[in-house]
């Protein structure tokens, strides 16, 4: 029947057949994987070479006195209630 040798061509054959439908997909997988771990490797070593406490930023704009912000302005008050209305057409004595 079969021996070792035929045996191994059929297998080589087979997998050569596996690997022709899917080698473009896992080469395309293993290049973008390959790409994002150079960039991550490109971020990290940038990381090291900045400082590690930067300088405040100062943004220039108006000062409030102390006690003036909207938290202190004192309690809001509610508009007066008015009549009530469900929706619909306004009524026609012109009130509304």
């Amino acid at each position: 029947m079969f021996g070792l040798g035929e045996l191994a061509i059929v297998l080589i054959v087979v997998i050569a057949l596996l690997v022709a439908k899917k080698g473009p997909e896992l080469a395309r997988s293993a290049g973008k994987a390959a790409r994002i771990l150079k960039a991550e490797t490109r971020a990290m070593k940038e990381e090291d070479r900045a400082p590690a406490d930067p300088a405040p930023r100062i943004v220039r704009g108006e000062t409030a006195a102390p006690g003036t912000g909207p938290a202190t302005a004192g309690p809001r008050t509610l508009p007066a209630p008015g009549p009530e209305r469900t929706g619909g057409t306004p009524p026609a004595d012109g009130t509304a």
